[in-house]
């Protein structure tokens, strides 16, 4: 099994590279799992206190799931990937059967902050974007599929 990390600010590209490096394995042998769906639920706080997170902190993310369910996969186990709602900013109740497969790719902004993660990886990657275009994407992105206003990006 070949474990590929893949970091990079946000609006860097990651998801063009993961496409592009998915292009390269058929579909029965390539995975993805998104650092975003480890985001920490926090159905526990209103609504006004969650818009106050910095989700570009490492704090932010479950980390001790996400090495667990990228070991569980290692070992030959499927796993219940959550799923996050960024409108919410709650963990969802449906979660994502993930059969383990040759093939695994794992992406998010923080992935590499965590040590267990990065000796994890077998590959890993690092995309970098000029901080211009980065953050046309974020604003483009978040108004688009996240609901908010440019000013809350």
């Amino acid at each position: 099994m070949l474990l590929i990390g893949i970091t990079g600010g946000s609006g860097s590209g990651k998801t063009t590279v993961v496409r592009k490096v998915m292009d390269s394995f058929s579909r029965e042998q390539v995975t993805i799992l998104s650092q975003d769906n480890y985001y920490k639920d926090n159905s526990n706080i209103s609504l006004e206190e969650r818009r106050n997170i910095n989700f570009d902190h490492p704090d932010s993310i479950e980390f001790d799931l996400l090495v667990q369910h990228l070991e569980d996969l290692h070992a030959g186990k499927a796993i219940e990937e959550p799923t996050y709602d960024y409108i919410t900013s709650t963990r969802q109740q449906k979660t994502i059967r993930v059969e383990p497969k040759h093939v695994i790719i794992v992406e998010g902004i923080l992935l590499f902050t965590d040590k267990r993660v990065r000796d994890l990886c077998d590959m890993k990657v690092f995309v970098d974007a000029e901080p211009d275009d980065r953050l046309i994407r974020i604003i483009e992105r978040d108004m688009r599929e996240r609901g908010r206003t440019a000013h809350q990006v």
